[in-house]
């Protein structure tokens, strides 16, 4: 287990009784923390027309924590290529890269990260820029390439920077994509586990060597609750658990303090959807959740454990970060 990379997906999300500027600022800390913990890197996530997310201009939010911090990569987890033109993300990155050299990642993923409207809006009505996901990842690697200097479209900054680029994924198809183009390959655990050993399979079976990345290099980010007793950790998990059944039921609401039952007790349907969909969490002690996170990474070949904490106490959720760190040495 010394040798799982170990690291961090944020999305800035509003506490009860806070605000955006507080979300961002929380975000800050906890990219200070893991990256006194040594932790590889801190990923935050596009979503949009979201009122308790604040992380939805990405690229303007990774440079605030990159500029708050020092070696730490800092990076997409991810940028939803569909809502943006190629070249635009080639000049953010490419920026971002000439300001923290070899310290950005650009996480990238097929989906809106928000609702079908809204996605209208950011895409001025042209829904089929999802379908055209592979060759827009295409794109980006030419525009990053320093054998693009003879093409009439070109990305300042950007052209010829090692940028690192990541398929993001919650299905099979982001597997087959990630481990034709030969890059490395995040899956979303955290939210979507239906398909996650399938799509581990399919990556590592089908992964084809390149020139960034010779074998298979699979993230998977999971949800992790420790804290010094499975008891303690088992309450602070209800912030969570009672956040996930607002995603459900479509009545988001900000992430709040733990409660001594999940709001939804009792609610079979509500109850199930939380089940499925949070399944993939480590929740308890440091030695139950070193035992429980040594048998995924070996089941599942997984290479790096990108961890989200959804802890309401400040303290508590630096704290379980530090805990994973040392169930895991």
């Amino acid at each position: 287990m010394d040798k799982i990379v170990l690291s961090a997906l944020d999305l800035a999300p509003v506490k009860k009784g806070e605000n955006a500027a507080s979300a961002i600022a929380r975000s800050v800390k906890i990219a200070q923390h893991i990256e006194d913990l040594d932790f590889k890197r801190i990923w935050v996530a596009e979503h949009h027309n979201m009122e308790y997310i604040a992380s939805s201009a990405t690229s303007l939010l990774i440079q605030h924590i990159a500029s708050n911090t020092n070696r730490i990569r800092v990076g997409s987890g991810g940028i939803m290529l569909p809502n943006h033109a190629p070249l635009v993300i080639a000049e953010q990155f490419g920026t971002l890269e000439t300001l923290f050299p070899g310290r950005i990642d650009l996480g990238l993923g097929r989906a809106p990260g928000t609702d079908q409207l809204t996605a209208m809006a950011l895409r001025r009505n042209n829904l089929n820029t999802a379908f055209q996901f592979p060759q827009e990842v295409k794109d980006l690697q030419r525009y990053f390439s320093s054998d693009n200097y003879d093409s009439k479209v070109r990305a300042f900054p950007g052209e010829g920077l090692e940028v690192p680029l990541y398929i993001l994924g919650s299905s099979t198809d982001s597997a087959y994509l990630a481990a034709s183009l030969g890059l490395p390959y995040a899956f979303a655990t955290h939210f979507a586990p239906a398909q996650f050993a399938s799509a581990s399979m399919i990556y590592h079976q089908n992964f084809i060597p390149s020139e960034v990345l010779d074998k298979p290099y699979f993230i998977s980010c999971v949800n992790v609750i420790a804290a010094d007793s499975n008891e303690e950790a088992n309450f602070l998990s209800t912030s969570f658990y009672n956040l996930f059944a607002g995603i459900v039921t479509n009545t988001r609401r900000p992430l709040s303090p733990p409660t001594e039952e999940v709001v939804y007790k009792g609610i079979p349907a509500i109850e199930q959807a939380v089940h499925s969909m949070a399944s993939c969490a480590f929740i308890g002690d440091k030695n139950k959740i070193s035992l429980e996170i040594e048998k995924f990474v070996k089941d599942h070949k997984v290479d790096e454990i990108m961890a989200t904490s959804y802890i309401f106490e400040d303290e508590k959720c630096l704290k379980s970060f530090s805990l994973l760190k040392e169930s895991l040495n």
